[in-house]
């Protein structure tokens, strides 16, 4: 009779133990396809914005481009709404202008100088441009974003002395 109850609570614990561990495998495979479920990513449109929608048609660009978080702004430079330049032969002016332009980017994705993470700023002269940089302290009044300063020969109108390019992450 032991040997009897000693093979039945054998068997016992044998069945309860491969039941148990089928059932863990097999909730463990629900857990995966559940996961494999949540990585599925719907790709994001683009959305373009032309701050001087005739002006960039001719010149064959888009000022800025959003895609998920990301928003890419090309260069501002220092022109009227026809793409004339402006304050020529001041480069103090036309970072102004340029800032303010970028200003109105932001704002229509509803974003502000605190959301860009990189500025790049090409220029005819460097040694103005230095002269002049203290005036991004008024823009970026909490921390500056990363970026490069370059010095280059020209911009796309002689006129030009300053582009200023950003990126930017919108925070949802």
């Amino acid at each position: 009779m032991k040997t009897q109850t000693y093979q039945l609570t054998l068997f016992t614990l044998l069945f309860t133990l491969v039941f148990g561990i089928q059932s863990c495998e097999q909730k463990q495979n629900e857990e995966t396809k559940e996961v494999e479920k949540e990585i599925v990513v719907e790709p994001e449109k683009p959305e373009y914005f032309s701050l001087r929608p005739e002006v960039e048609k001719a010149y064959g660009y888009s000022h800025a481009v959003k895609i998920g978080n990301a928003i890419k702004v090309s260069g501002a430079v220092s022109m009227d709404n026809e793409g004339n330049p402006t304050a020529i032969g001041d480069l103090g002016q036309q970072m102004k202008n340029c800032y303010a332009d970028l200003e109105k980017i932001l704002k229509h994705y509803g974003c502000t100088f605190d959301d860009v993470v990189v500025e790049n700023i090409f220029t005819t002269n460097m040694p103005l441009f230095l002269e002049n940089a203290a005036y991004r302290s008024e823009i970026y009044k909490n921390h500056f974003p990363t970026g490069s300063w370059l010095g280059v020969k020209e911009l796309a109108i002689p006129e030009f002395m300053i582009e200023i390019e950003l990126e930017v992450h919108k925070s949802e």
